[in-house]
C-alpha cells in the first residue's frame, strides 16, 4: 500500500510531466492568429460588430487581415465593397494582395483600389456577389501602424440595382498591438 505522500508525490510528478508535454508540443498554426473579440465598453452596437483575423496584430510589422461578413448582412447582391479606416490609423495596403471569398471561394475581381489620401479601398467583383452569400476580404502584404491602437474599419456596399451610393453595413473593430 502506498503511503500519503508516495500518492501525492506521484500526482504532483504527473501533474508537472503532462505540464511540460504540453508546453513543449508545437502550437498549430491556427493558434497564431489573432481574432475579434467582445467589445464590453462602448464602441460599435453590437449589431454593426464584424469578426476579423489577424496574422499578427502587432504593431510595426507586415500582417494579414481576414476580415468578414455574414450573410445575414448580405440582403441584396454586391456589386462593389468599399472599406473605410480612420485617420488615425497610418498602415499600408498592397492593392495586388486583396482577395474576396464567397462561401469559401475565392472569387475574380476586376479591380481593387487603394485611396491613401481618402482612407479607403474600393473593390470591384467581376460578377455581382449573391444575396445571402458569406464573404470574407483578405487584405495580404499589409503594414501594420507603427503605433498599435483599436481602428474601427467600416464595411459599406453598393448594391447590383440600388443606388450608387454605399451603404453601411458594419465595422471591424482592429486591434493592433
Amino acid at each position: 500500500m502506498l503511503s500519503p505522500d508516495s500518492a501525492m508525490r506521484r500526482v504532483f510528478l504527473g501533474i508537472a510531466v503532462t505540464g511540460l508535454l504540453i508546453t513543449a508540443m508545437p502550437m498549430p498554426p491556427s493558434w497564431a492568429f489573432r481574432c475579434s473579440g467582445l467589445t464590453v465598453f462602448g464602441g460599435v452596437k453590437r449589431e454593426y460588430e464584424l469578426k476579423y483575423c489577424v496574422q499578427s496584430g502587432r504593431e510595426d510589422s507586415w500582417d494579414r487581415y481576414w476580415l468578414k461578413i455574414p450573410k445575414e448582412k448580405v440582403s441584396l447582391a454586391i456589386s462593389e465593397l468599399r472599406i473605410n479606416y480612420p485617420e488615425s490609423y497610418r498602415g499600408e495596403f498592397n492593392e495586388e494582395r486583396i482577395e474576396v471569398t464567397v462561401n469559401g471561394d475565392k472569387i475574380e475581381l476586376d479591380e481593387a483600389l487603394w485611396d491613401r489620401d481618402n482612407r479607403f479601398i474600393q473593390i470591384y467583383p467581376t460578377e455581382a456577389i449573391p444575396a445571402n452569400s458569406d464573404v470574407e476580404v483578405v487584405l495580404s502584404n499589409v503594414r501594420n501602424p507603427n503605433f498599435g491602437g483599436m481602428f474601427n474599419f467600416n464595411a459599406l456596399v453598393v448594391t447590383r440595382g440600388g443606388p450608387p451610393i454605399p451603404e453601411y453595413i458594419g465595422t471591424w473593430v482592429l486591434a493592433i498591438d
